[in-house]
């Protein structure tokens, strides 16, 4: 077998005993014909490698990828790599790498497998074929979908933080194997292209930034730049002429799967699936036409290739996105748990109107129109099938609110009543709970620095003022205005009560 062989099936498709059949290729005769995948994943070949091995990858890039191959007849197959997690991989290898996914649609849910997916790797226990395809030039596209968090941005400049613990570790290194961040993973993989031959090859970000093309290539090169390879500046002369960085826009509501997820998925299929993924009917991908090399026609499935993301990526970030973030923590000031309850309440949809009407007025022309937006995000959020955590969107905020609201705040002409009541909701969110967590159960990596911001002080002005420091927002900190707004609506925000 040749370094890009597919390997052969991993999984057997059933199960030891007298269990349920796991969901697999030899299973796929008992599940009904229009549920299984649209592709012969026999057929393909690892063609794109993805880093991320996450559930929104395969609700979207995934599925988009497959329908390009069924459609197209070109053997697009995705080699999915995940950074940390040893427990997808090996679910997804006992499966063959089929997964089910699951539409929550209004009318009930439809679910089918998907086989685009040939092969799960762990990004270090399979470091010599992750680099044997990052050299091969049949790999084409590298996508990701590694969160903001790990691009290892600094704040406020965007630019590689070198200092930060995981990148200086894995500027030490010397053998692939040892690296632990996809940025340095992905610039070694890159330096091992050039000196291999070099032919070119598309990184797409698939992540929720502004400019997340430009933002990877900035992290990718900074990690070049810094690494002590003696040829490092042949390879970013070779990355300026052979590797591309489009920006995109991916847009689908992916819930974190649930046991009732996994039960519906074994129902609809009549074999188990141990990494099934839900998601609501609509999705959007707008890619930047700028790629190096061959490309799968992710066009015939509704994909949009346009000379400028832009205008869809800030209406996305800002209306979508800061949609989701300020429901999330008013929703969970107001003791809610689901978008779909928001939109319930008396307030919900109200609020998305006001933050599309209040926000629409900072996009550039040429992307959607902000008021049918607004319908679409409404019908979206109160489809009763889905079940959107709040406390899943309200993770991660200090990475999040910076790309969804400052801008949008820096470039508001007038007051911003919504948004600061949304950024209120936020700054009262990162007050610490009893357990030492955050008050709601969100997650995030700089919670403590964060919760520091409200001790010492009994000045709910000075609190604003440092939980924007710390976010790197020292113009936004030094905005009286803004800063009184966003104070004066903590007291109600603690007491539960949401008014606007």
């Amino acid at each position: 077998m040749s370094d890009l062989t597919p390997p052969p099936p991993y999984g057997t498709g059933h199960t030891e005993g007298t269990g349920p059949a796991l969901l697999g290729r030899a299973a796929l005769g008992r599940i009904a014909p229009g549920l299984r995948p649209a592709v012969d994943p026999r057929e393909l070949r690892p063609r794109i490698v993805h880093f991320g091995l996450g559930a929104f990858h395969r609700a979207h890039q995934a599925v988009y990828t497959e329908h390009a191959s069924a459609r197209s007849g070109e053997p697009w197959g995705i080699v999915a790599v995940a950074p940390r997690s040893a427990r997808v991989v090996a679910a997804m290898r006992a499966q063959d790498c089929l997964y089910s996914l699951t539409e929550r649609r209004p009318d009930g849910p439809a679910t089918r497998v998907v086989g685009s997916v040939i092969e799960a790797l762990g990004m270090g226990p399979d470091a010599k074929r992750v680099d044997a395809l990052l050299a091969s030039p049949e790999v084409t596209v590298l996508t990701l979908t590694i969160t903001e968090k790990g691009h290892h941005r600094r704040p406020g400049t965007g630019e590689l933080d070198t200092r930060a613990p995981e990148i200086a570790a894995d500027l030490a290194v010397r053998e692939t194997g040892d690296l632990t961040t996809v940025v340095g993973r992905i610039a070694a993989g890159l330096a091992a292209r050039m000196r291999s031959g070099g032919a070119p090859v598309t990184l797409v970000s698939c992540d929720n930034m502004a400019a997340n093309g430009a933002a990877l290539a900035t992290v990718v090169r900074g990690f070049v730049e810094a690494s002590s390879w003696p040829d490092r500046r042949a390879v970013l002369d070779w990355m300026a002429a052979s590797v591309a960085f489009p920006s995109t826009v991916v847009d689908r509501i992916v819930p974190a799967t649930t046991d009732t997820d996994r039960h519906a998925a074994h129902t609809a299929l009549g074999v188990r699936d141990a990494v099934p993924v839900v998601g609501e009917p609509y999705r959007q991908w707008v890619l930047e036409d700028s790629f190096a090399g061959p490309r799968p026609p992710w066009e015939l499935d509704g994909a949009l290739f346009v000379p400028d993301v832009v205008p869809y990526q800030l209406t996305k970030l800002r209306l979508l996105n800061g949609a989701h973030s300020a429901l999330a923590y008013l929703g969970a000031a107001a003791g809610h748990t689901t978008v779909a309850d928001v939109l319930a309440a008396d307030w919900g949809e109200r609020l998305v109107r006001a933050l599309c009407s209040e926000v629409g007025p900072t996009l550039p022309a040429g992307g959607p129109d902000p008021a049918a937006y607004a319908d679409d995000l409404v019908e979206r959020f109160r489809n009763p099938g889905m079940r959107h955590l709040l406390q899943q969107i309200g993770s991660d905020g200090s990475l999040k609110i910076p790309e969804r609201w400052f801008d949008a705040l820096r470039a508001a002409r007038s007051r911003t009543p919504v948004l600061e009541l949304a950024l209120a909701a936020w700054a009262n969110a990162t007050r610490s709970a009893e357990d030492g967590g955050q008050l709601f159960g969100t997650t995030d990596p700089a919670a403590a620095a964060l919760a520091n911001c409200w001790q010492g002080t009994t000045s709910l002005h000075e609190t604003v003022r440092r939980l924007l420091r710390a976010l790197g927002a020292v113009d936004l900190a030094g905005d009286d205005t803004l800063v009184s707004g966003v104070a004066a609506r903590l007291p109600a925000l603690r007491a539960g009560h949401i008014d606007f």
